[in-house]
């Protein structure tokens, strides 16, 4: 294998996931975790979102994509994964960035889960009040 030199690097965040993704020159594979991405992911709309970047700026079989995800749930992952590869490619193509910022796939999704508050059953859960 001689494409094993990294063209760009891109991390990728998305709740509790972080995902980084490694471009290499290649046909377009994309591994994550080991494994292909169509056994990593359990669904198609899953695998689908990790394919958007590509299919936007028409890079799907430029390029064969290494990614080493964390944290979170395969959603949260399969959006960090998209981040990851859309921040890579800016760094390959600066051409790209028009495509990538129009469907909104530069922006991190800043959404997290509220943290818990002591005394209380969750974030916003409070104990029943009793008045007697």
């Amino acid at each position: 294998m001689a494409s094993t030199k990294n063209i760009a690097i891109g991390t990728g965040r998305r709740k509790t996931a972080t995902a980084r993704v490694f471009l290499r020159e290649g046909s377009g594979k994309i591994v994550v975790n080991g494994k292909d991405v169509k056994e990593y992911f359990a669904t198609q709309e899953q695998v689908r979102v990790v394919h958007q970047p590509l299919l936007v700026t028409s890079n799907d079989n430029k390029f064969d994509i290494l990614i080493t995800v964390q944290g979170g749930g395969l959603n949260g992952q399969a959006d960090a994964c998209l981040h990851g590869i859309s921040r890579a490619l800016l760094q390959v193509d600066q051409d790209t960035h028009t495509a990538l910022k129009a469907n909104g796939y530069l922006t991190r999704d800043s959404r997290m889960v509220e943290r818990k508050k002591y005394g209380q059953k969750g974030a916003r859960r409070r104990f029943q009040f009793s008045k007697r």
